[in-house]
């Protein structure tokens, strides 16, 4: 299992107080804003605000393409054998939909764990690249997962400070809040996170290749097919999709659908917007005793049980906020 955390990072002092300074700052902006436990939708349509008041077990969910920063607290997020760790003044970034287990660690009423979250695009990443005039030279020819950790810098923080600041001036936020978060992909291309758009394939997802099966399987996941007709559509032989698939996801492609199933469907559960049988067959299953060994397999209980057993430690709406569609860690 490889443990990706974050290495030892010597600072300048000046740039040290920079940073604790802007962080402590921004820290404050955030906990003025959100006093309710789960994630925020703000009126700045790409960004979210995250609180947790106790610690999580480790939830199944789908990390997507998205930039999030951790104000206070500490969290992990296991994606296959790696395993993110990641706390105050660190970031999260992911290029791809990758279906991994969260966990908020050791948070607490009087220390919550605080974060913000950016929605990334593939379009927002392209036209930030095309008109900076980005190379896209991939600096590893080995493809490597579609999401890693970084240490935030004062003036990244500075860039969420002055988003965060348009909260208050709702006319300003169409225009301004675009030109911020334009300026933030720049600033993340321009340093260590770069690494991760570069990689072509995970960068333009509707190009030919595993990049554009990942993104079919993500918005047919009820639909079933076979590795060798992804393969074909998609110009690859079985064995090069394969590796590559699970390179970037580490798992297969069956393997990511059914993870995506399972995910949606509890959110249905959760939701009460459906019955067992019903939220089996929604998510493309046939056989509802099939779909159950599966849950259960996933979450360490048959469907109902599940649900009984979030509906009793928290409430359902607090739950999916913070679980999300299958769009949201």
């Amino acid at each position: 299992m490889l443990e990706q955390s974050l290495a030892p990072v010597t600072l300048q002092s000046k740039d040290y107080a920079s940073s604790q300074e802007a962080h402590s700052r921004l820290l404050l902006m955030t906990e003025r804003s959100i006093t309710a436990d789960g994630i925020i939708q703000t009126a700045i349509p790409f960004l979210s605000l995250v609180r947790h008041s106790a610690q999580t077990p480790l939830i199944p969910s789908v990390l997507t393409p998205s930039f999030c920063l951790v104000l206070q607290g500490a969290k992990e997020v296991h994606c296959g054998p790696d395993v993110f760790k990641y706390g105050a003044g660190d970031y999260l970034i992911s290029v791809i939909d990758l279906p991994v287990f969260a966990q908020v660690v050791g948070a607490t009423r009087h220390s919550p764990y605080i974060g913000l979250r950016i929605d990334l695009t593939t379009k927002d990443i392209a036209s930030v690249v095309a008109e900076a005039q980005i190379g896209m030279q991939s600096q590893e020819e080995k493809l490597g997962i579609g999401a890693g950790v970084g240490k935030s810098n004062a003036e990244l923080l500075d860039l969420f400070i002055r988003l965060l600041k348009l909260l208050d001036k709702p006319k300003e936020v169409p225009f301004l809040s675009t030109l911020l978060k334009r300026e933030m992909i720049f600033r993340l291309l321009s340093g260590e996170a770069g690494r991760f758009f570069f990689q072509q394939v995970l960068f333009d997802q509707q190009a030919e290749g595993v990049g554009k099966a990942i993104t079919w399987i993500k918005n047919h996941y009820a639909q079933p097919f076979t590795v060798e007709e992804l393969a074909t559509v998609n110009n690859m032989s079985v064995s090069g999709l394969h590796h590559k698939f699970k390179a970037i996801t580490t798992m297969g492609p069956l393997q990511y659908q059914k993870r995506l199933r399972l995910q949606e469907a509890r959110r249905l559960l959760l939701s009460g917007r459906a019955d067992v049988t019903t939220a089996a067959l929604e998510v493309g299953y046939e056989s509802p005793s099939q779909f159950s060994r599966e849950y259960r397999r996933l979450f360490g209980l048959p469907p109902l049980q599940d649900i009984k057993a979030v509906r009793k430690h928290v409430s359902a709406d607090a739950f999916l906020s913070t679980l999300g569609a299958i769009s949201r860690v």
